[in-house]
């Protein structure tokens, strides 16, 4: 079985082609998979299927094996690793998702698939919820953006245990269903960083829904522009509001390619 590992701003997948065929388990292939130990390693599993109504269809599942419905700098990468490899001459791309279809505008530079804009759809924003964590206290803006999270501006997001929090505040029961959870600075109305814990996945360099989610929650609460600059541990992507929708910038790349093995595929 063949695979592609492609990063976005460092949040990494493993990339199946399944046009034509779907391995069994993807759930178990998925965490195989994605341990950093004894798999290739990476924060989840993508596989590329055919379109139901749009071009292609994106199918995610997470480090843990748990399905997601949408992943920002994952779609990215679905849309190089197609045009790259040749299976459309199209820029303009819809993928299906688990959240609906997404518009891609694929960007190319040397005959590859350099930049991608993204279409993330309308976000919902809720009225902040008081939670606690321990012995402390969060307001937390749930934010749907394809997938569920929970926004938390806090000043200075770097220091932030968030291996500690993150986990408590994911599965907290005031927020009723497992969520990513982003704590959000915005120094100035067009700039904003952010660390992020992905539900199934932990702590990660980066993650799309996640930003184009604190983004949302931001202009909500008045704190930034039409137009910024996200910057995650990972790199920056451009943010912008068009009409009720968020457009989402940022590169995608392919880190190297291989084959799993039969005793890699079929290992309990």
């Amino acid at each position: 079985m063949r695979f592609t590992k492609m990063e976005g701003l460092g949040n990494d997948y493993i990339y199946l082609n399944c046009l034509e065929q779907t391995p069994e388990d993807l759930t178990g292939l998925a965490r195989r998979l994605s341990d950093r130990h004894y798999g290739v390693g990476a924060d989840g599993l993508i596989c590329i299927k055919p379109g139901q109504g749009g071009d292609f269809t994106m199918e995610m599942y997470n480090a843990d094996g748990s399905q997601g419905a949408m992943c920002g700098n994952g779609i990215r990468c679905v849309g190089k690793y197609v045009y790259d490899k040749g299976f459309t001459r199209k820029t303009c791309l819809t993928i299906d998702t688990g959240a609906g279809p997404r518009r891609l505008e694929l960007h190319i530079s040397g005959g590859l698939v350099d930049q991608v804009t993204v279409d993330m759809g309308t976000a919902q924003v809720g009225a902040p919820i008081v939670l606690k964590a321990g012995e402390e206290s969060f307001a937390v803006r749930p934010v749907q953006v394809g997938n569920p999270h929970g926004v938390i501006f806090h000043e200075h997001p770097e220091s932030v245990d968030l291996g500690r929090l993150g986990p408590v505040l994911e599965h907290h029961s005031a927020l009723g269903e497992r969520r990513n959870i982003e704590f959000v600075s915005c120094p100035d109305r067009g700039h904003m960083f952010l660390r992020v814990w992905e539900r199934g996945s932990g702590i990660t360099l980066a993650c799309g829904t996640g930003a184009c989610a604190a983004f949302a929650a931001a202009l909500a609460d008045n704190r930034c522009d039409s137009r910024v600059e996200a910057r995650l541990p990972g790199g920056v992507l451009i943010l912008e509001q068009r009409g009720e929708g968020v457009q989402m910038t940022g590169p995608a790349r392919t880190v190297f390619e291989g084959d799993v093995p039969e005793s890699t595929k079929n290992t309990a």
